[in-house]
């Protein structure tokens, strides 16, 4: 009776968890933890005089990530994704503040524009943008055709571009948590603030804001972490003059051929990225607003 009711008890209640959870984890495993392991494993390694990766134990590959040349860089993707991260709070906020209090059907068009770069690889829109915005660009044809300037001018290569094209492909990611953040607002919490004599700029700073908060800084993390690591909006709109993480690790496993410092650098921005999120969890930050 008692091996019928295990049966019935694994039918009814493991089997069917095994057949949904069981492929998904199996995926997981292959995909991201064996490959974690790997890196892991890798960045201890070192390579031989042909840039064969030799597997013998060292700390070789970290203790050049302390150096002063990968220090600067360390510095200026910080830098350029303090800045992407500010650029899109400033732009992101009004625009998902419009489409939170948006009443009409213009809401769906609205939130539609923010889904809509979705859709298209964000490598060819930044392509695009460096057709546009190069010496033969439309742009500079247009600036030179109304006379603000009798020669082309360089907008390519340059920090400001690089920024601008960070924040072009990463604003969705800060949009998307400040509509949900704004949309939970309470409207009798902004009706007491007016009738306490509060005026439009005190009840945002003092109370929508503040209300707003959890939106404002799991956007920031989800804007912060990947600028470090999109290294192709720095080479095709910085020219290797803004050079990033993104774009050392990605040298170091193509030009340079050195997979175990690219490994360990790759290991320092995933622990760069964990303790981002931990402190967004200590703040009391909601993981399900970061996907995780």
């Amino acid at each position: 009776m008692t091996k019928e009711k295990s049966k019935h008890n694994f039918r009814s209640d493991v089997l069917p968890k095994l057949v949904t959870v069981g492929p998904v984890t199996v995926l997981l495993l292959c995909l991201v933890l064996i490959p974690l392991i790997l890196v892991g494993v890798m960045s201890f390694c070192r390579t031989d005089e042909y840039y064969n990766v030799v597997y013998k134990f060292t700390f070789t590959n970290y203790a050049k990530l302390v150096s002063p040349d990968y220090l600067k860089i360390y510095m200026q993707s910080l830098v350029i994704a303090l800045l992407t991260t500010v650029m899109c709070v400033l732009v992101g906020y009004p625009f998902a503040y419009i489409i939170a209090r948006t009443r009409s059907r213009k809401k769906k068009l609205l939130y539609m524009l923010v889904i809509i770069p979705f859709w298209t690889n964000s490598l060819i829109r930044i392509y695009g943008w460096r057709t546009f915005l190069g010496n033969t660009g439309w742009f500079n044809k247009l600036i030179m055709a109304i006379g603000i300037s009798k020669e082309p001018i360089e907008f390519l290569y340059k920090t400001g571009t690089t920024v601008f094209g960070m924040v072009y492909c990463l604003i969705p990611f800060m949009i998307l948590p400040l509509y949900t953040a704004i949309e939970k607002l309470d409207d009798s919490l902004l009706e007491a603030s007016s009738d306490l004599g509060a005026k439009p700029v005190k009840t945002f700073f003092e109370v929508i804001v503040p209300l707003t908060a959890s939106g404002i800084f799991s956007g920031s993390i989800m804007v912060f972490i990947p600028c470090l690591g999109y290294f192709f909006v720095s080479n095709i709109l910085g020219g290797g003059n803004t050079d990033m993480i993104g774009n050392l690790i990605e040298r170091q496993f193509k030009s340079a051929n050195n997979w175990p410092l690219g490994a360990a650098l790759s290991i320092i921005l995933i622990v760069v990225t964990l303790l981002l999120v931990k402190l967004y969890q200590k703040l009391g930050g909601d993981m399900d607003d970061l996907g995780v």
